[in-house]
């Protein structure tokens, strides 16, 4: 069962995690080009490029207490909680945000899940590629 959290915790856990998969897709080759994108309809995380192709990343972290056996951690998905209708909304904003920019490049909607462990102070990301597929 998750603790529960106040808002500010929550905001802090989301800062904190966004940063983490920003590093984690640079690693990866990814070019970060922008983060916290926001209109009044809907926000994108992450918008990076890896192959010419844009990429929209939600990140989705969850904090766990620390656990003798961590490996078993990412048996929870916290890109689960990405619901289609959250994927409906980052594909409209990712239209929108291609079409301000006038870039033809192709683009796709991502998804990172982080699980922190503060105590320990590590992180396990998953990257899930093209997560729009079959959702529309």
């Amino acid at each position: 069962m998750l603790p529960v959290i106040n808002d500010h915790q929550r905001k802090e856990i989301g800062r904190i995690g966004e940063e983490i998969a920003s590093k984690f897709l640079e690693r990866k080759g990814f070019v970060i080009i922008e983060r916290n994108f926001r209109k009044p309809w809907g926000e994108i995380d992450i918008i990076a490029e890896k192959d010419r192709i844009v990429r929209f990343v939600e990140v989705k972290t969850v904090s766990r207490e620390s656990s003798s056996d961590f490996s078993r951690e990412m048996d929870y998905r916290p890109e689960e909680m990405v619901t289609n209708s959250k994927l409906r909304k980052l594909a409209r904003t990712a239209a929108l945000y291609m079409e301000q920019k006038k870039d033809k490049k192709e683009y796709q909607i991502d998804v990172v899940g982080v699980i922190l462990d503060k105590i320990r102070r590590t992180a396990r990301c998953r990257l899930f590629e093209q997560a729009m597929e079959g959702n529309l």
